[in-house]
């Protein structure tokens, strides 16, 4: 509803309904001039659409996030830039495209089957000047907090604008059995960070490794989620549903899974509550979201989507619809949800719009500011969202292209190749194929994405001379460092 209303409108245009945005809520006041602002950007991994209770989830229990969504705005159509990590957290410190970045896959990955992956780039690109150098070079103490997934030597937090760096060496199931995905220890020293940096604008992107595999959490929430998985009424309801040649788990139930939701609202709240004890929380900018959707068809299978298909490593909507919340007291009006499509990539110009900040000039970018969204000023140009995954993905997912423009939602899958189209509006769950039924309409989308291809220089998948079956033992002959450090 609120994508259509805003189509043809250009940004800045002052809209007076509301309802014309997607937003829905009461209207903040007129501020006076305000003080610098400072910018928290909070990313977990692999957390699902619905896996917070603001979100829906009746089992996972996630009141520190559900109070934040409550005192902001929370985005009911909000994607990330991939359906796997890495080309995620590229594309928000740049503001583009994983396509245009050549980073489309997990860095290492290098499964294959009757296609072989390009030969991707494995390192942040040294020539973009990244949301931290921008920060960093407007007078904002810039740090981070956890995972970093963006390449090596070379091209470490530190090569891209982070003058502090915590647990560099924190790995998802790596720590302490009271604190195995060191959730704990990242939000302490991403508090201590707030408290040292409360006298001047700051940037702290803290992305948790939390709910990365493995599956592990504190003996105690086991034990708790254990419990409140038992008292659940029986259901007939199927525990799977089909995805292509893959299952998907169709319930949220699983304790170890719940437990990480758990450990990883904590860490959350430690943070939220250190800006206020700092004094800070009225002029802090505090984002939340995943780098991709929940992981529910492979590795543990430990949540579910539903009712959006499929989950992490699929471009349908449960591999890449995410939550998105932001809180700015007095600037976004609290308590709404905006059911505009955003996407990682517009993050970058948007912190630089509610800082005030010019974009730097050498960085162009493909995202685009939502802060009118946000403020309730006007809304945002007619625009199409695309994403780019050739490769195999470790969760089920095979070599495709995706595009959403309007409600329209085609696939693309590069075996074969063969499409699919989904009206969104009446199908979240893309159930109903309309690609047979509407030839017209997919092979104009489908040109649409190629074009896009060729405009971003998309590296595209080739032929195997020798097919194996993707997801067998020939299929992953083990992590690729082909490319890394390299420009393509």
């Amino acid at each position: 509803m609120g994508w259509n209303r805003l189509r043809g409108i250009a940004p800045g245009t002052i809209l007076l309904g509301a309802a014309a945005l997607g937003i829905h809520g009461t209207a903040p006041a007129a501020e006076p001039a305000r003080p610098p602002v400072n910018i928290v950007v909070i990313l977990a991994d692999d957390l699902g659409w619905k896996d917070l209770g603001c979100c829906g989830s009746t089992f996972y229990e996630t009141p520190a996030i559900d109070r934040l969504a409550a005192q902001g705005m929370r985005f009911t159509q909000g994607y990330a830039s991939a359906n796997v990590c890495s080309p995620t957290r590229a594309s928000l410190l740049t503001g583009k495209y994983p396509a245009r970045l050549h980073t489309t896959n997990f860095f290492g990955g290098n499964r294959r089957g009757a296609l072989l992956p390009p030969d991707y780039r494995q390192s942040l690109p040294a020539e973009e000047t990244t949301l931290a150098e921008a920060l960093r070079a407007a007078g904002y103490r810039t740090a981070i907090a956890g995972k970093w997934h963006l390449g090596g030597k070379g091209s470490l937090p530190a090569d891209h604008g982070f003058e502090v760096v915590m647990g560099a060496d924190a790995r998802p199931g790596g720590g302490p059995p009271d604190d195995p995905h060191f959730s704990t220890r990242l939000s302490t020293e991403s508090a201590r960070f707030i408290e040292e940096s409360k006298g001047g604008p700051f940037f702290l992107y803290l992305p948790l490794h939390s709910v990365h595999v493995p599956l592990k959490t504190r003996p105690a929430l086991l034990e708790k989620y254990t419990a409140k998985a038992a008292a659940l009424p029986a259901s007939d309801a199927p525990r799977e549903v089909p995805v292509h040649d893959h299952k998907a788990r169709a319930v949220q139930d699983h304790p170890v899974y719940a437990g990480m939701v758990q450990e990883m609202d904590e860490a959350v709240d430690r943070v939220l509550k250190q800006l206020e004890a700092s004094g800070v929380a009225d002029r802090t900018v505090v984002v939340f979201t995943s780098d991709n959707g929940g992981l529910c068809t492979a590795e543990g299978s430990p949540t579910a989507n539903l009712p959006l298909r499929a989950g992490k490593g699929w471009n349908y909507e449960g591999g890449i619809r995410v939550p998105w919340i932001v809180r700015l007291p007095g600037r976004v009006p609290a308590g709404t949800t905006c059911d505009v499509p955003i996407v990682t990539a517009d993050l970058y110009p948007t912190l630089m719009a509610l800082a005030g900040l010019p974009m730097p000039a050498d960085q162009q970018v493909d995202g685009v500011s939502f802060a009118p969204l946000l403020e309730r000023t006007g809304g945002i140009a007619e625009r199409t969202i695309y994403w780019h995954y050739p490769h195999y993905s470790n969760q089920g997912g095979r070599p495709c292209g995706a595009l959403r423009a309007g409600d329209r939602k085609l696939v693309e899958f590069f075996e074969g190749p063969r499409m699919e189209l989904y009206d969104l509006a009446r199908d979240a769950g893309e159930s109903r194929d309309l690609a047979a039924g509407d030839p017209d309409a997919a092979k104009t989308l489908r040109k649409e994405l190629a074009a896009w291809r060729q405009a971003v220089g998309a590296q595209m998948p080739t032929p195997n001379p020798e097919p194996v079956e993707p997801f067998g033992p020939k299929g992953n002959p083990g992590k690729s460092k082909a490319g890394a450090g390299k420009k393509p």
